[in-house]
């Protein structure tokens, strides 16, 4: 159980607050109660005195000590007379009093039983020690239930948001009917969620627009430094050109996959993807490639997929790249391992963020500007995918319907 949950913070300081005021009206209702018993014994002790006062003055003065007929009232002569129930004195409420008669001065002693008290106060003892404890559980119960109605809006706004992704800002959250502050926050939350949506659109068009309208000068550009003599200075203007049109071309990919365009899936023999996509000229690329390893999928983002991871494979590998296409536990698996130094374990996520290179990556001449690996995790989850660094090198797994890939080099 969360201890920082609002829920059970609410519940604990509830039942905390109700179990002080039970404590105090308790000891404040025992001790008013046992005040007002020993009160109405003693009334009815100084009641029993009051009762035989005319005995007492009628007494004849030789007599030192009269008893009455009430085993609980006694006339004496003097206070220093030992009387026979002095010894239970604890037990009863007494009344004292002096009477002065013809024949001198008279002591009555009244006394009231306090059994009824006492037991009236183990009553109510025996009713409030299970009862509180009682009372406390239903209180911490009701307010369990209570603060959790009143949270469940909150849940259901928590869980919306954290299932909206960059493709699905179309989705809003409840807004519950019940009027209240939960129902402006989420009335807020769409109203962020509307504009976020909106941030989010243009940026994807513009990114759109921006590749699409660079093509064509590009190509022109091009074109006309093809034509022109070579020279050292044309060469490096084209080797500019080429990675100016791999980036509009990676970027026109990236706003289509931002865009959710619908998938145009077939069943796709993995193994003859990766065979006609690993030929690098120059590069010697070890395949080990099992027959009738069928997915679901386009072609042709499986096949950008695999470029990319096999690209960036050569460009960091130290001396050998191996693909590999297999079959386990029901699963497909791809594998496209190299012999490079890896990715430290502190930026295997961040490699996947777009425009993002390592520092050993940042070349030039290293060809990479950030985007294959983005891309191919895009592809990837556009299949029903993951895409994740792990040591070694790629390790690609494909649910029947579903892809799980995982990565180890930064493109």
């Amino acid at each position: 159980m969360n201890l920082s949950s609002v829920r059970l913070r609410a519940t604990i300081a509830a039942t905390v607050v109700v179990a002080v005021a039970l404590g105090i009206a308790t000891a404040v209702l025992v001790a008013s109660l046992k005040g007002s018993l020993e009160a109405s014994a003693n009334a009815e002790a100084a009641r029993k005195a009051i009762s035989v006062v005319p005995l007492a003055v009628e007494a004849k003065p030789a007599e030192r000590l009269q008893y009455t007929a009430d085993p609980d009232v006694q006339i004496s002569t003097t206070m220093a007379e030992t009387v026979p129930w002095e010894t239970t004195r604890d037990d009863f409420a007494v009344a004292t009093m002096a009477v002065a008669t013809e024949a001198g001065p008279v002591t009555i002693r009244g006394r009231a039983s306090l059994a009824g008290a006492e037991q009236a106060l183990q009553t109510l003892n025996g009713l409030l020690l299970p009862g509180v404890p009682l009372l406390l559980l239903v209180v911490a119960g009701m307010t369990w239930f209570s603060v959790g109605r009143a949270l469940a809006p909150v849940a259901a706004i928590r869980a919306k948001v954290a299932d909206i992704t960059a493709r699905d800002l179309h989705q809003r959250v409840p807004v519950p009917e019940s009027g209240d502050e939960i129902a402006g926050l989420a009335t807020t939350v769409n109203g962020t969620l509307d504009r976020l949506e909106t941030a989010v659109e243009r940026h994807k068009q513009f990114v759109a627009d921006a590749a699409h309208e660079l093509r064509s000068p590009i190509a022109t550009l091009r074109a006309r430094l093809e034509l022109a003599e070579p020279t050292d200075l044309s060469t490096e203007a084209l080797a500019d050109v080429d990675r100016l049109q791999r980036l509009s071309g990676d970027l026109l990919l990236l706003a289509r996959l931002d865009a959710g365009e619908p998938l145009k899936a077939a069943e796709i023999d993995l193994g003859q993807v990766v065979a006609e996509e690993s030929v690098r000229p120059g590069t010697a690329v070890t395949l080990d490639i099992s027959p009738d390893v069928v997915i679901n999928g386009s072609r042709g983002h499986l096949s950008r997929l695999v470029t990319n991871l096999v690209d960036n494979a050569v460009r960091h590998a130290a001396t050998a790249v191996e693909v590999r296409v297999h079959e386990k536990d029901g699963e497909a698996v791809l594998e496209v391992l190299d012999d490079g130094p890896g990715i430290p374990p502190e930026h295997r996520e961040a490699v996947f963020d777009r425009f993002t290179r390592l520092d050993e990556a940042r070349a030039r001449d290293g060809g990479g500007v950030g985007l294959g690996l983005p891309i191919a995790r895009d592809i990837a989850t556009l299949h029903g995918g993951t895409l994740a660094v792990r040591d070694g090198g790629f390790v690609a797994r494909f649910p029947m319907n579903r892809m799980s890939l995982a990565y180890v080099k930064p493109l």
